[in-house]
């Protein structure tokens, strides 16, 4: 698909794309800043929205049938056709099925994902601070090195899921399975609440080469983090 203009002084950058300006069809939105609008009933069929922010925004007129919404965000107050389903259309947002996805360097701050289903998906380097992540399923994901302090987790699965060098601080982790993650070498749970005593001395069980390795960012050990909980 094609989404330059026969004429390069009709090009405008995709992130200031407004709704209501016609310019092409398909459209390149990339990026675009659509929050909390009303669109008018738009031809968006194959068009771009990757990366868009269509939280609080209403799609329910418009035509999305091919449209990429890659990374686009949503939340509960967003609206989109009879009939489409946002929630495995790659788009990010609550209850999204994400399994297998991309987004090692994401900026997902302060995102509503909650029941989403992130299982084995790339989430490196990523940064989730802030966000609403209850009961949101990160089975066998690579959270490496991501920030995911300050977040609620209530009834979060991470089973299996590699958090070396996440930043887990001030973390809710109540009712969720983190003692069962595959690796937490260097990870940093400081302040960090819900975690139950039975699953505190089970992460603390975990070997040398996990507990006692330092976290650049934070400058402390998952061994020291772990044992500040138990005051």
């Amino acid at each position: 698909m094609n989404l330059l203009p026969e004429n390069p002084q009709q090009w405008h950058p995709p992130e200031t794309c407004e709704p209501d300006v016609v310019y092409q069809v398909p459209l390149d939105a990339r990026g675009a800043r659509w929050s909390h609008r009303i669109l008018p009933p738009l031809d968006l069929r194959e068009s771009k929205l990757c990366r868009a922010d269509l939280r609080g925004s209403d799609l329910s007129g418009c035509q999305l049938d091919g449209c990429d919404l890659k990374l686009a965000r949503y939340d509960m107050n967003s609206k989109f056709p009879e009939g489409f389903n946002q929630f495995r259309s790659g788009a990010v947002g609550p209850k999204a099925y994400l399994n297998g996805a991309f987004f090692n360097g994401a900026d997902l701050r302060g995102m509503d994902l909650s029941g989403s289903s992130f299982m084995g998906a790339y989430l490196s380097g990523c940064d989730l601070s802030g966000s609403v992540l209850d009961g949101a399923n990160f089975v066998g994901a690579d959270l490496r090195f991501a920030r995911i302090q300050g977040c609620s987790c209530k009834g979060a699965r991470f089973t299996g899921s590699q958090l070396n060098q996440a930043d887990l601080r001030t973390t809710n982790f109540i009712n969720t399975s983190i003692d069962t993650a595959e690796s937490i070498q260097g990870a940093d749970f400081s302040c960090a609440t819900g975690i139950s005593s039975e699953q505190l001395i089970n992460l603390l069980s975990r070997p040398h080469t996990e507990l006692d390795c330092w976290n650049p960012f934070t400058r402390t050990t998952t061994r020291a983090s772990l044992e500040s909980l138990r005051c």
